[in-house]
């Protein structure tokens, strides 16, 4: 168990319960709460999966479309001192089945993109699910076929018995993401409170995220950056308007009705954003995007050029970052409307030594300021392994011992499988990947490639 001084994701309650009281937190459809009212349900739910039986430490498994339901499943369960495992909706059920025989969760919650998942899961398939439970509101007929709980019904049966304290789980453990799976199968990396709150006032400073954002959810909950972003908002009290999942034309009438001031991408939302302007030949509602981040890979210049015509009054940014160091390691500014409009224009620094291998790399940007970088030389050129280390890398992969992940998170340097170096001004320049690399004339090359890691 923690002590009540160290960092808890719900924190931010008394934020909410009293600045943001009567202010609009969460928009979800027609379904609308205030800072107070958020607050409340957590608590109550909360108290429910208490009642029930479900305990400190307790992995809870949960896949679904993205929503204030869910956000607030996340709360509940880290205010017990319970570990919430977001499982990606996208995946069959034998992925979902891996996983979850690996996490070992007494609690499976879905909405309906997953309910399936609670037939296949019957019997010995995960040994380890005590209870099935609904995270919206189905049927009767659904309820009884899949032998589930909701919400409701946990809420229902809670009883008020004095006030509550969250709690911790071992280690200070809160989530367990799972990594994309592009070098093998995906593993459950064991993330923090405290990495969730530092990377998230990383955010606050850089990005420049306040309470008066109306920050669109267009990333999904089961990643990290469409968490680490969540915690970024909840801390500074600003309002969630939500949408399923990204669908450009979604993302586009949700910023013209809710007046969004942030979201975040990666290039490929940027491009269906774009594309879907010009096919509607429409351009409403984007002036009051302020602020974007981008990750999952750099931007074109067309795409840069483009998405500040679609943006005008947005500042825009990219993000280098990993599931394993809980999202940004470093951030670059690709365009500044106040700079713009003052007649001086970003340009990303031109590179002014004369390593042949350094005209091959990707400039990614300063470090956020709590962050630790260094570069395991391997060979010439100052290019070698990209190293990090600090409050923000993970705890360790599930099936880790704990005892033999790291004594401490300050004496480990985590090595983040990139190959790159640190120029004169303090940029990280992405060369390539660790398993790329190539030995040719007892000089090591590494070819270029696209980095996939979300912001």
């Amino acid at each position: 168990m923690g002590i009540l001084s160290e960092a808890h994701i719900c924190q931010c309650f008394s934020r909410l319960a009293t600045q943001k009281r009567n202010s609009l937190v969460t928009i979800n459809g027609a379904r609308q709460k205030t800072g107070q009212q958020l607050v409340d349900s957590v608590l109550s739910l909360s108290r429910g999966l208490l009642q029930l039986g479900l305990r400190n430490g307790d992995v809870v498994a949960i896949s679904a479309f993205n929503s204030d339901w869910y956000l607030e499943w996340i709360l509940a369960v880290a205010f017990i001192g319970g570990i919430v495992a977001p499982l990606n909706y996208r995946w069959s059920f034998e992925e979902a089945r891996m996983a979850m025989v690996t996490i070992r969760p007494k609690m499976l919650v879905t909405d309906e993109s997953c309910y399936y998942w609670h037939s296949a899961a019957q019997g010995d398939a995960i040994p380890s699910l005590r209870w099935h439970v609904s995270l919206s509101s189905p049927s009767l007929d659904i309820i009884n076929k899949y032998n589930m709980l909701t919400a409701e019904m946990l809420v229902e049966q809670s009883v008020i018995n004095g006030s509550m304290n969250y709690s911790f789980a071992p280690e200070g453990a809160v989530i367990i993401c799972f990594t994309s799976g592009t070098t093998g199968r995906p593993k459950g990396v064991v993330i923090s409170h405290t990495a969730l709150i530092v990377q998230s006032l990383a955010k606050v400073a850089i990005v420049g995220y306040s309470e008066d954002d109306v920050y669109l959810h267009t990333a999904p909950l089961c990643h990290i950056g469409g968490l680490s972003s969540a915690m970024a908002m909840l801390m500074v009290g600003a309002c969630h308007a939500f949408i399923p999942k990204f669908e450009a034309t979604l993302a586009l009438e949700a910023i013209e009705q809710h007046h969004v001031t942030s979201l975040i991408t990666v290039p490929a939302m940027m491009a269906d954003l774009i594309s879907s302007v010009r096919l509607k030949r429409i351009q409403k509602g984007c002036d009051s995007v302020k602020k974007i981040l981008n990750g999952g890979g750099g931007l074109s210049d067309n795409l840069i050029k483009d998405a500040t015509r679609l943006f005008p009054r947005a500042k825009l940014l990219s993000a280098y970052g990993m599931t394993e160091t809980c999202s940004s390691l470093t951030f670059t500014t690709l365009f500044e409307p106040m700079l713009e409009a003052s007649g001086t224009s970003l340009q990303m620094l031109a590179i002014t030594s004369s390593s042949p291998v350094k005209a091959r790399g990707v400039c990614v940007g300063k470090p956020a300021p709590h962050v630790e970088i260094k570069i395991c030389v391997d060979g010439s050129y100052n290019v070698g392994r990209i190293l990090t280390r600090g409050p923000h890398v993970m705890l360790r992969y599930w099936d880790q011992i704990p005892e033999k992940a790291s004594n401490s998170v300050e004496e480990t340097w985590l090595d983040t499988g990139d190959i790159g170096f640190i120029d004169d001004h303090g940029n990280l320049w992405l060369v390539g990947r660790t398993n790329g690399r190539i030995k040719s004339g007892g000089e090591n090359i590494y070819p270029e490639e696209e980095f996939q890691t979300l912001a």
